[in-house]
C-alpha cells in the first residue's frame, strides 16, 4: 500500500501520471489534463494538488488550499476517532449483592488486571433474594 493513502495533504511537485483529472478548489471538474499544466495551474493560482482517488483512470486531484487541507485533515481525524476501533475486547463479570468479601476481592483484582490490559469492563451486580 503506498503511503499517500495514510496522509492526506499536499502531493507535492511528484506526480508519477502524465493524465490527472483535476478539480477545482470550488469542487468543479476542470477535466483531465496533462501534470505539466495541472503544476502550472497550481503555481499560477497559488494551491496545492491533493490526490484524491487514484484507483481510478485517470486518477483524480485536487486544488486545495492549506486551509482547505487542514480542515479535510480534522475532518478525516475526527471520522477516524469516531469509527469503533478494532481490536477492543469487553469482557463482562457479574456477580450477587451477597458475595462474600474473599470472592469481592478477587474480582476486583480481575477487574483491576482487564483495565490494565486495556480491555472495556462491564459489571453487572445482581441483588440477591
Amino acid at each position: 500500500q503506498p503511503k499517500s493513502k495514510a496522509a492526506f495533504g499536499s502531493v507535492g511537485r511528484r506526480i508519477p501520471y502524465r493524465i490527472l483529472h483535476v478539480i477545482n478548489q470550488d469542487g468543479e471538474s476542470l477535466g483531465n489534463m496533462h501534470r505539466a499544466e495541472a503544476l502550472r495551474l497550481m503555481d499560477q493560482h497559488g494551491l496545492k494538488l491533493v490526490l484524491l482517488r487514484e484507483n481510478v483512470e485517470p486518477p483524480v486531484y485536487r486544488l486545495m488550499t492549506g486551509q482547505q487541507i487542514h480542515e479535510e485533515q480534522l475532518k478525516r481525524a475526527e471520522k477516524k476517532k469516531a469509527s469503533p476501533k478494532q481490536g477492543v475486547v469487553q469482557k463482562e463479570l457479574s456477580f450477587s449483592s451477597a458475595i462474600a468479601k474473599n470472592d469481592l476481592e478477587t474480582k476486583t483484582k480481575q477487574i483491576a488486571q482487564w483495565i490494565e490490559k486495556r480491555h472495556h469492563v462491564k459489571v453487572t451486580i445482581r441483588q440477591a433474594k
